[in-house]
């Protein structure tokens, strides 16, 4: 079958049912059109084998290779994108003004306790969490160990972690919540 136009007629007496093959494949029948239509593509291109002995088979198993690959395709595809037709609901990233209160009431409890503590502690624990400092590197700086560094900004964080707790208890908006 080396005849274009012989090649159109057997594609257009075949479409419906080649539509309905690949829907069955790929699960939708938009997309099984656009299967037929590439199964068409590569069933008229013309090729360096022999001409076929049943046309309709080939252009059957073409569609049914197409289909499959599809159906791989979207399976991969909907593993790794979620796809959805309407995006869910997003809340908003923005702190309500409640939580920015309370959030600036932390902070300060925070640096309430850090003021609190001697300074050399106080430092310790500046460089290691606001300057990236290594415990190695904060030991050298205050003439330290790096296990004392570390012991001392243990102590600072857990200084600051106790006062935060117990003025928290005391908060009015903190007692409305329990």
């Amino acid at each position: 079958m080396n005849d274009e136009q012989q090649k159109l007629d057997l594609y257009l007496s075949h479409r419906g049912e080649l539509i309905n093959y690949a829907a069955g494949i790929v699960g939708c029948r938009t997309m099984a059109e656009d299967v037929v239509q590439e199964a068409y593509l590569r069933f008229h291109r013309p090729a360096d084998r022999p001409d076929v002995a049943t046309p309709v088979g080939y252009l059957f198993r073409i569609v049914r290779n197409l289909a499959v690959d599809w159906s791989r395709r979207l399976t991969l595809e909907r593993r790794h994108i979620d796809v959805c037709e309407t995006p869910p609901a997003v809340a908003e990233s923005r702190p309500s003004p409640e939580e920015e209160v309370a959030s600036r009431q932390e902070l300060q409890l925070v640096m309430d306790a850090l003021a609190e503590l001697p300074e050399r502690t106080r430092l310790a624990l500046e460089l290691h969490r606001f300057g990236g400092f290594t415990m190695e590197q904060i030991g050298t700086r205050l003439n330290l160990s790096a296990t004392s560094a570390h012991n001392l900004i243990h102590q600072a964080l857990a200084h600051c972690q106790s006062r935060v707790r117990a003025d928290r208890r005391m908060l009015p908006g903190e007692q409305a919540k329990r």
